[in-house]
C-alpha cells in the first residue's frame, strides 16, 4: 500500500467492481481526491451481479470491504453514470473537468460472439446477460429469456457451470450438454464449482465420452484417468439434486452453426468434430470435416467477454489497448491506455482489471489488478510535479462534475444514498424471510433511497 502523501492529487476511477473499488482506495492512500463513477446504482460490479446469487456468504463479505472503502472521506461516488461515448460524460469531459489522470476499469462490458450463422435465432444467449438476469441487474432483471428443455452450454469454465446450474436446480430442464471444441483435459471449472451440479451428471455417458476421446488425448499425451478424476472430484460432496437433469459433455466438438424452425426458434446446434494437435508446446484443437447436429431447443455461449468498443478507448482483441513499452509497469504488466495508430501512449489514461484483461480471473485477481493499476498511476503522477493540485483544486474538480451533471439534468447517486439503500433491502430481506433481497429496477432503487 502507498504512504499517506501530503500533495493532493484528483482523478477520476470508472467502474466500480472489484479493481476499481480497490484502486479507488490504493489512490486515495496515496494522496489523491478519487471521483469513482458507475454505470450502475449499486456499486460491486462482477462482485455484485456476476457471482451466483446464492453464494450469499461470499457476497456478504465483499460488501462488507466495499463498504469501508466506499466511506473513505476521500472518494466520492457517483452512481448512475454512465461514462463514454454514448455516456453522460465521456473521456474528454473527465479530461476537461481537470482530472490529473483516469483509471478505466469498466470490465468488459461487451458480449463475444463467434458469428456463427443463426446466432440471432430465438433461444441463443450470451451467458453475460442471464447471469445479469437472475443476479437482477436492471434491466436484464426485467427481461424474458426462454430457456427450453434442452440446453447445450458452449464452453467449459465456470461461467458455463453457473448457468449449468441455474438451468438444472432452478429451471429444472431435461438435458443440459456442456460443448467444448478441446479433450476432457483442458476443462476450465474448478472442482469446487461442479459440487452444484454433479449428483446430475450422467456418468456413463461420461465413461462413453472418455473413451471416444482417449485415442486424441493419448496422441497428445493426455492423461485419462487424470482428467476423469477431476470431472468427477465434485461428486464426494455434491449437492443433492432437485431435479431429473440429465447433464452431460460433448467434446472434441467445435461449434459450426445454430439451426431454426419455421418460428425462427433454434431447434439444434451443428458441430464439427475435431482432434488434437501439439503446436509449440501447446494442445491445439483442429477441425476434422465431419459434422453432426446436437437436438437441442436453447444455445448459451459461455466462451468470456469483450471490453466495450463505445467507451472511448481503442480496442484490439476484445480488450483495451495497453502500451507495448511500459513507462510504469507492475509486476512486468502495462496498465497504459495506448492508441496504436499514434503510436505513443494516451497520457494520463490507465486501465486494469477485465479492462486490461478481459475475462481474468476471480474477485481476488481484479482486486490485485486494480490495486496494479493504482500504483501505476501513482508512479505517474508523482512524475507530474508541476501539476499537484492543493486540496482545494481537488474538491474543485469535483464541483465541476456536480455541476456538469446539474446542468444536463442528471442526478447521481452518492455513497450516503447506497447506505440506505443497503438498509432498505436488509430490512425487506428480514421481513421476508429471505437470506437476500433485491429491487429489480433502477425506478425501484431511486424511489427506495427517495430520490
Amino acid at each position: 500500500m502507498a504512504e499517506q502523501n501530503t500533495n493532493r492529487y484528483v482523478v477520476a476511477v470508472v467502474g466500480a467492481g472489484p479493481a476499481g473499488i480497490y484502486a479507488a482506495r490504493q489512490l486515495a492512500c496515496g494522496g489523491a481526491t478519487v471521483a469513482l463513477f458507475n454505470r450502475d446504482i449499486k456499486p460491486g460490479g462482477l462482485a455484485e451481479y456476476g457471482i451466483y446469487y446464492e453464494k450469499y456468504k461470499m457476497k456478504d463479505g465483499l460488501r462488507k470491504q466495499f463498504r469501508m472503502i466506499m466511506g473513505m472521506s476521500e472518494i466520492q461516488y457517483f452512481g448512475n453514470v454512465p461514462i463514454g461515448k454514448q455516456g453522460v460524460l465521456t473521456l474528454d469531459d473527465l479530461r476537461k473537468m481537470g482530472f490529473q489522470a483516469i483509471l478505466a476499469t469498466v470490465g468488459a462490458q461487451g458480449t463475444k460472439w463467434l458469428g456463427l450463422p443463426g446466432e440471432d435465432l430465438q433461444g441463443v444467449y450470451h451467458a453475460k446477460d442471464l447471469v445479469y438476469h437472475y443476479n437482477k441487474l436492471p434491466p436484464f432483471s426485467t427481461q424474458e429469456f426462454k430457456i427450453g428443455r434442452r440446453v447445450a452450454l458452449v464452453g467449459v469454465g465456470n461461467v458455463m457451470m453457473d448457468i449449468a446450474r441455474w438451468v438444472i436446480r432452478d429451471l429444472k430442464a431435461d438435458e443440459v450438454v456442456a460443448v467444448a471444441r478441446r479433450g476432457p483435459a483442458e476443462v476450465k471449472f474448478s472442482k469446487k464449482e461442479i459440487e452444484s451440479v454433479a449428483a446430475n451428471l450422467d456418468v456413463l455417458a461420461l465413461d462413453a465420452e472418455l473413451e471416444r476421446c482417449a485415442p486424441a488425448m493419448k496422441a497428445v499425451e493426455q492423461d485419462v484417468e487424470a482428467a476423469k478424476e477431476y470431472i468427477l472430484a465434485g461428486m464426494p460432496k455434491a449437492e443433492p439434486a432437485v431435479s431429473e437433469t440429465r447433464f452431460r459433455f460433448d467434446f472434441l466438438a467445435s461449434p459450426t452453426r445454430m439451426l431454426g424452425d419455421h418460428l425462427g426458434q433454434v431447434c439444434g446446434l451443428e458441430v464439427e468434430d475435431t482432434h488434437l494437435v501439439l503446436k509449440d508446446g501447446d494442445t491445439k484443437a483442429r477441425s476434422l470435416g465431419t459434422k453432426r447436429v446436437l437436438d437441442v431447443d436453447t444455445v448459451i455461449f459461455c466462451i468470456g467477454d469483450r471490453v466495450d468498443d463505445a467507451f472511448g478507448l481503442p480496442v484490439e482483441w476484445n480488450e483495451f489497448v495497453k502500451n507495448p513499452e511500459p513507462l510504469y509497469p507492475v509486476d512486468g504488466l502495462s496498465y497504459e491506455a495506448y492508441d496504436p495508430e499514434a503510436k505513443r501512449p494516451l497520457e494520463g489514461v490507465f486501465v486494469a482489471g477485465w479492462s486490461r484483461e478481459a475475462s481474468s480471473g476471480l474477485v481476488g485477481i481484479a482486486r490485485k489488478d486494480g490495486e496494479n493499476g493504482a500504483q501505476a498511476m501513482l508512479e505517474y503522477l508523482q512524475k507530474q510535479t508541476q501539476s499537484l493540485a492543493s486540496e482545494d483544486e481537488a474538491l474543485a474538480v469535483i464541483t465541476k462534475v456536480q455541476q456538469s451533471l446539474s446542468q444536463a439534468g442528471i442526478r447521481p447517486v452518492s455513497k450516503e444514498e447506497i447506505s440506505r439503500l443497503e438498509a432498505f433491502e436488509q430490512t425487506e430481506a428480514a421481513r421476508l424471510g429471505e437470506p437476500e433481497y433485491k429491487l429489480k429496477t433502477n425506478q425501484e432503487m431511486l424511489q427506495a433511497m427517495r430520490i
